[in-house]
C-alpha cells in the first residue's frame, strides 16, 4: 500500500487533473488523502465528486501546506 498526500489550496482548476493521474496508475494499492488547506473555490466539490473508497478528503484552515502535509501524515 502507498500513500499519497495531496495538499491542496485553491485547486480547483487543476486538482481533478492531479487526481486523475493517480487514479490512472498501473499500481492500484494506494490511498490518496487530499487536504483542503482553506480554498474558497470549488476544490472541495471536485475532490467529494470522486466515489472511489481509495480517496480521502480532510479539510482545515489555511494554515499552509507544511501543516496540511502533517495532517495528512496523522491519518
Amino acid at each position: 500500500m502507498i500513500s499519497i498526500i495531496m495538499p491542496a489550496y485553491e485547486a480547483s482548476n487543476y486538482i481533478h487533473f492531479a487526481i486523475d493521474s493517480v487514479i490512472n496508475q498501473t499500481f492500484t494499492s494506494w490511498e490518496l488523502i487530499v487536504i483542503n488547506d482553506g480554498s474558497k473555490d470549488k476544490t472541495s466539490e471536485i475532490v467529494k465528486a470522486y466515489d472511489d473508497p481509495r480517496i480521502m478528503y480532510y479539510e482545515q484552515e489555511n494554515m499552509g501546506v507544511s501543516t496540511a502535509r502533517n495532517l495528512g501524515l496523522q491519518k
